[in-house]
């Protein structure tokens, strides 16, 4: 068990990074402050479990001799750390390692955004990692306890493919798996969920490619149906073409409810924003309605989002700590649904 860490290490270092990051956003200040600052840490998936928050980053780390690419080979994540809460703004604790590389029996490397949900008395972390082939698939390890440690499947979820799985619990019970990113997540060498090796990015005068999602089975280490896609429209009911990218999906998908209503965002990827579409059943279709989360400083921008007591909060990243894309930092900022159901667009900056 590591101990409680505070934001940064000192006065002086954190005075020498907000200055630098100051000066590298144009003099803007962030409104948030790093959770940590002894790892480096990405792709926050937030939840609460027993009135407390547990958040489940990506782990990156500052692999040597990796070169940078648009397949996000320098983004060689190797292991998971937990990290609890007991209020927004309080200390926050990390738990250690939860889940090692060397522990998947099917994994090769790069274990990028996870998430996590629970179910009669277990602990479910769905993970992506690419297999011995180099294929990005999804894999599923459980624990007894929120932190873990968690022992991985021996093979990943039949049927699983792609990055970025997020796990939504429907107020019946039911428990569905979101995934899929294009570029380095592969999503564009799946069509019709059959693998394609030369599967290349679409011109971009053709519909975009669209998120994935999958209802699991009662034992939560399944596809109880075939994969299918998310349909994300415009205000005309039209889907987004491959030029639109500022709003088409490109990976990061998170859904929350609210008001009875089904919330699917998303990062734009090449773009940077967090973009956000509503519809009236986790299946979709979701209608597109603006942005949760302008650009961040870094290249990625990823998130959840959850309520706590009362509040909905954002929880996201950049890289204010190291200046560095592959080397990131989770933050939490409140977020606030307006009367009319929309998501007041959030700049980290202020």
């Amino acid at each position: 068990m590591k101990p409680t860490y505070a934001f940064l290490t000192g006065a002086a270092l954190m005075a020498c990074s907000l200055t630098t990051f100051a000066q590298t956003n144009g003099g803007k200040n962030p409104i948030s402050k790093p959770l940590v600052s002894h790892i480096y840490t990405a792709d926050p998936s937030a939840h609460v479990f027993n009135g407390k928050i547990y958040i489940y980053p990506s782990h990156d780390i500052d692999a040597t001799n990796v070169k940078e690419d648009d397949e996000g080979g320098h983004f060689a994540m190797r292991d998971y750390h937990v990290l609890s809460m007991d209020k927004i703004g309080g200390p926050v604790k990390d738990h250690g390692v939860a889940l090692d590389l060397n522990d998947v029996p099917w994994a090769g490397r790069q274990l990028w955004a996870p998430d996590a949900t629970y179910k009669n008395g277990t602990y479910y972390l769905y993970f992506p990692a690419k297999d011995k082939q180099d294929i990005f698939r999804i894999g599923v390890a459980t624990s007894k306890s929120p932190t873990g440690p968690f022992k991985a499947e021996p093979e990943p979820i039949k049927g699983s493919y792609s990055i970025d799985p997020t796990v939504f619990q429907d107020t019946d019970g039911k428990f569905y798996l979101y995934f899929g990113g294009i570029w380095g997540g592969q999503l564009q060498r799946w069509n019709n969920n059959q693998y394609d090796p030369k599967g290349a990015l679409k011109p971009k005068d053709e519909v975009a490619y669209l998120p994935r999602v999958a209802r699991l089975s009662d034992d939560m280490k399944s596809f109880a149906e075939p994969v299918r896609e998310v349909q994300i429209l415009d205000e005309n009911g039209k889907p987004f073409l491959e030029k639109e990218n500022d709003k088409r999906f490109f990976e990061a998908a998170w859904l929350h409810k609210y008001n009875g209503k089904y919330y699917f965002s998303y990062s734009t990827g090449d773009t940077h924003n967090l973009c956000y579409a509503i519809g009236d059943n986790p299946y979709g279709p979701f209608t597109y309605k603006g942005i949760v989360l302008k650009p961040v400083l870094g290249w990625t921008n990823h998130h959840s989002i959850v309520q706590v007591g009362k509040k909905w909060y954002l929880f996201y990243h950049d890289v204010q700590l190291s200046g560095k894309t592959h080397l990131r930092n989770v933050k939490v900022t409140e977020l606030t649904h307006n009367p009319d159901g929309t998501i007041k667009t959030i700049d980290a900056y202020k």
